[in-house]
């Protein structure tokens, strides 16, 4: 009796956050977004070593679907040592409305320190940011300025990957997707805590009120999550640009060690979120693992098994009803694999992460 008990209990409390989880998310995506075109816009890129994908967002960027008189675009050459600097010139050339910097004398380390010279060189108090491998969608502006006319001072978009039949892929393309059914409802619930840089807007005023990245030291990644977390701490107005319109698409890692070692500084900067984030995650993943592996204790008693068995079949459940939001496909023996592998590599990668040095490229 207190196995069945203990049984239904967590399922009860498994299928509540999910249903949370759905609600949420289906909500934000049906929340209607009024596009505009009236604000300035400059759009801060931190590249390095991006030679081979630096032409995708230039050429992207070019097509955005916003008066070429109304944004700016500021590349910052971290360094490079290969010829990011040069392909990125060759393809500005005669863009009035693109200006490309060698970054120097950082103030601080890092990608941060890049982002914060081409702030401060930005011209309009509304600042997007995305990454040198990325492909915004045409209307990526017109979706933020019409969030900004509303007086958010930070907004972030979804940020998918492009899916293919590589497995690496696949399983960062799940992570992803899951990644952002948790995030998105924390925004919802009133609680954001993570954001991706690929997608990410600010007002400049906004950004210099929390002393832009310099309370964020705590690891050289967290340009996005550990900004966000000080815009909360100050009780600065977060939207989520959940539209479609808004996406910023970007390729996933194709091999094992590429993926840990991006996994290894994600999950850094997850150990510097406030306490009450990590109470939320703790208690989520927690309740996932316990479940994941109450197969074990199913070999003494079978009512375990069908615990393991309904527990995969929920995920599978918010994994179909939520993947077209994010234009993922998965068919149901990959939500079930992949959803096994995410929990297995969550305890994986928190290793990774303790256990590797921290750095930027």
């Amino acid at each position: 009796m207190n196995s069945i008990l203990i049984v239904a209990v967590l399922l009860i409390v498994f299928l509540l956050f999910n249903l949370v989880i759905v609600i949420s998310v289906k909500q934000l995506f049906s929340n209607s977004y009024i596009p505009a075109v009236g604000l300035n816009i400059s759009i801060i890129v931190a590249a390095k070593n991006e030679e081979k994908n630096i032409p995708l967002l230039i050429r992207s960027v070019k097509n955005l679907d916003y008066p070429k008189d109304k944004f700016e675009v500021i590349i910052a050459d971290d360094n490079s040592v290969d010829g990011t600097y040069s392909v990125a010139d060759k393809l500005i050339s005669g863009e009035n409305n693109f200006r490309l910097y060698k970054v120097g004398n950082k103030i601080l380390p890092g990608k941060k320190g890049a982002l914060s010279f081409g702030i401060g060189r930005s011209r309009s108090e509304h600042i997007l940011i995305t990454d040198s491998d990325c492909r915004p969608e045409p209307r990526w502006l017109k979706i933020f300025a019409g969030m900004f006319g509303h007086g958010y001072d930070f907004i972030f978009g979804i940020a998918p990957f492009t899916q293919n039949k590589n497995l690496v892929n696949k399983l960062s393309c799940f992570e992803n997707m899951r990644g952002w059914l948790l995030t998105l409802t924390a925004a919802k619930l009133g609680l954001p805590y993570s954001a991706a840089a690929r997608n990410f807007g600010f007002k400049k005023s906004s950004f210099e009120k929390i002393k832009g990245y310099t309370n964020t030291s705590e690891t050289l990644s967290g340009d996005d999550d550990l900004l966000l977390r000080e815009a909360y701490k100050n009780h600065l107005k977060i939207g989520v640009a959940a539209s479609r319109d808004s996406f910023v698409f970007s390729f996933a890692k194709e091999n094992f060690k590429d993926y840990f070692l991006q996994k290894s500084r994600h999950v850094k900067t997850s150990l510097h979120y406030l306490f009450r984030h990590k109470v939320l995650l703790g208690f989520w993943h927690i309740l996932n693992l316990i479940l994941l592996f109450s197969f074990i204790p199913g070999f003494f008693h079978p009512v375990y098994l069908i615990l393991f068995a309904v527990k995969l079949f929920i995920d599978a459940a918010a994994v179909s009803l939520t993947q077209q939001k994010f234009t993922y496909h998965f068919n149901f023996a990959e939500m079930i694999y992949l959803q096994i592998l995410y929990e297995v590599f969550l305890i994986i990668n928190f290793l990774g992460a303790i256990a590797r040095k921290d750095r930027w490229k």
